[in-house]
């Protein structure tokens, strides 16, 4: 699908959709209580459908109803079952040492880039404790062979996926397991969120410095309804459109004790020069004289590529470093937010592990496409705000793997969309 954006939102007010990374966490703990569980969530996307899909696949009964949420029922232990993951990295790699737990004899099916994107060395870990791998760096990857406790260890600069799956999975065995992890943690703010869903869910993890204690032999107890909060990912989008161009974006739905790291956008926008404003879920920015600033994306690497659209019209010389993880994502995202941006009149430059943006007054517009990223496509759309020519993004539809009602809401701000199918 090719969208046109003959105007771009003036502005106006916004509702947090559900959180993936969050939906993602209590979706999974919920299928491995001892009885049913009301999963209350507003929205849903690709991801999270995958995520449901492959629990489903492992036994649990999984109905969604729209605008109210997700009822789930137990898995069951065990047997064989065929995971369809999608595109979604989280969902592979959270449910790759769930199913080694279970004992379950497992394929994991994979599209997109997502068989291409790291898995070592959790698999090394995996291997060493009981599981047998077939198929590995393709898809299907299957898996087979039971999970043993004991001593787990992974760098912590990897991608924090790794250590979330194998906190997931390690309270169902039956020995006692640690988990270390060496070096420096990127992305600590997701392994929070995920401690948080355990807690939520009866499960006690002893946080040491490096490491993770986990008891073998815990349950699962179901709290009978949980709220995925809203997503400070996805509204970081509309928040950088309040920064740019002309009118203020406020968006409502956001959890001030959120453990999402991307919640990190508004400090950034304020060290940016936007105006920005917080309180009772409610966070409004608007646009004011914008300096370049340096940012370390270790903990918000979803941020770069909308961070990256706002220093482009940012006063002075912006750096953002530490990223080099973004050329594993759906696209390699340094590459793709260069050639997006530039394409549109940004002076942008990729480096090994970061971009340098020289900030301009405005931009020119142009036709750019989403390379199958829906961070890509979401980003194109917020810099029409600081364009003077109409943006046209190839492959827009990619905003479903994680925001289906992108467009929706692009046109509630006051946006003009073309849409054209591709033939």
């Amino acid at each position: 699908m090719t969208v046109t954006i003959n105007k771009p939102p003036s502005g106006g007010t916004v509702r947090a959709i559900a959180s993936k990374s969050h939906a993602h966490r209590l979706l999974i703990c919920a299928a491995l209580t001892d009885r049913e569980t009301f999963v209350r969530c507003g929205e849903t996307s690709d991801d999270i459908d995958a995520t449901a899909a492959c629990l489903s696949a492992l036994g649990a009964e999984i109905s969604y109803s729209w605008g109210e949420g997700f009822s789930v029922k137990p898995v069951k232990p065990g047997g064989e079952a065929v995971l369809d993951c999608g595109e979604s990295g989280s969902t592979l790699r959270f449910m790759l040492p769930i199913c080694c737990a279970l004992g379950a004899q497992a394929e994991l099916h994979m599209r997109g880039r997502l068989p291409s994107r790291p898995m070592s060395p959790l698999l090394e870990e995996l291997a060493a404790h009981g599981c047998i791998f077939d198929g590995v760096g393709g898809s299907p990857l299957k898996t087979s062979g039971k999970l043993r406790g004991g001593e787990f260890n992974l760098p912590g600069n990897v991608t924090s996926q790794f250590i979330s799956g194998l906190l997931f999975a390690l309270p169902l065995l039956d020995g006692d397991s640690r988990l270390n992890v060496a070096g420096k943690l990127e992305s600590e703010p997701y392994i929070d969120m995920t401690l948080d869903a355990l807690r939520a869910f009866g499960i006690g993890i002893k946080c040491g410095d490096g490491y993770y204690a986990v008891r073998g032999g815990q349950k699962y107890c179901s709290p009978g309804t949980v709220d995925v909060e809203g997503d400070w990912s996805n509204a970081a989008f509309w928040l950088c459109a309040g920064a740019v161009g002309n009118g203020g974006v406020t968006c409502t739905g956001l959890n001030p004790d959120s453990k999402q790291g991307d919640m990190a956008v508004l400090e950034l926008l304020k060290r940016f020069g936007a105006g920005v404003t917080y309180g009772d879920g409610t966070a409004a920015v608007s646009p004011a004289a914008l300096r370049a600033i340096r940012i370390d994306a270790g903990d918000t690497p979803d941020l770069v590529p909308v961070l990256a659209a706002v220093a482009s019209v940012a006063h002075g010389e912006t750096v953002i470093y530490n990223a080099g993880r973004l050329r594993i994502k759906e696209s390699d995202r340094l590459h793709t937010v260069t050639e997006t941006l530039r394409a549109l009149g940004a002076d942008i430059t990729e480096t090994a592990d970061g971009l340098t943006i020289n900030g301009k007054q405005s931009l020119r517009g142009g036709t750019v496409s989403s390379f199958g990223d829906h961070r890509i496509a979401m980003t194109a759309a917020v810099t029409s705000r600081v364009c003077g020519g109409m943006v046209t993004i190839e492959g827009a539809e990619a905003v479903d793997k994680s925001y289906p009602g992108f467009w929706d809401d692009f046109e509630a701000l006051d946006g003009e969309l073309l849409f054209l199918e591709k033939k």
